[in-house]
C-alpha cells in the first residue's frame, strides 16, 4: 500500500508543498515542533534510508541542503537542525526543523496545529526564497 508521502507525491492528498523535481518534493508538516518544520522524502518510496543507493542518498541530501537554506532564509531561526527518524511513516524523509532551542526539535513535544491557509502562507514564504 502506498505511504502517505507517496499520495501527496501523487496529488492524492494535499500539501504545502515548498519544491519538487524529478527526484524529491519538500512540503511542510502538518503536525510542525515549529513554524516552518519541513519534510524532504524522496519520491521512490523506500522506507528506510541506507536503503538508498549511494546516488539517491546524495542527491537526497543536496535537495535537502538547498530547502533548508531557503528555511534559513525565511524562518527567524539560529539555525535549521536536521534529523532522520524513520519510525512514523515507512517512506524515506528527513526533517529540517528551525531551531532557536535543543527544545525546536523534541519529538515528544506537543506539535502545532497550524491551519491549512497558515501551512501554505509559510510554503510560499519558503519558496521565495529557493
Amino acid at each position: 500500500m502506498a505511504s502517505i508521502f507517496t499520495k501527496i507525491i501523487n496529488r492524492e492528498l494535499p500539501a504545502a508543498i515548498i519544491a519538487e523535481d524529478d527526484q524529491h518534493i519538500a512540503f511542510l508538516d502538518i503536525q510542525p515542533l515549529v513554524k516552518g518544520h519541513v519534510l524532504v522524502v524522496p519520491k521512490r518510496e523506500v522506507d528506510y534510508l541506507f536503503d538508498l543507493s549511494d546516488e539517491e542518498y546524495a542527491s537526497l541530501q543536496l535537495f535537502a541542503k538547498k530547502v533548508a537554506k531557503a528555511v534559513d532564509s525565511a524562518i527567524s531561526c539560529t539555525r535549521v537542525g536536521v534529523a532522520v527518524i524513520g519510525l512514523e511513516v515507512p517512506h524515506v524523509h528527513i526533517h529540517l526543523v528551525p531551531l532557536n532551542s535543543m527544545e525546536d526539535i523534541n519529538f515528544t513535544r506537543a506539535k502545532m496545529k497550524p491551519s491549512k491557509e497558515e501551512l501554505q502562507e509559510t510554503a510560499e514564504l519558503i519558496a521565495s526564497h529557493l
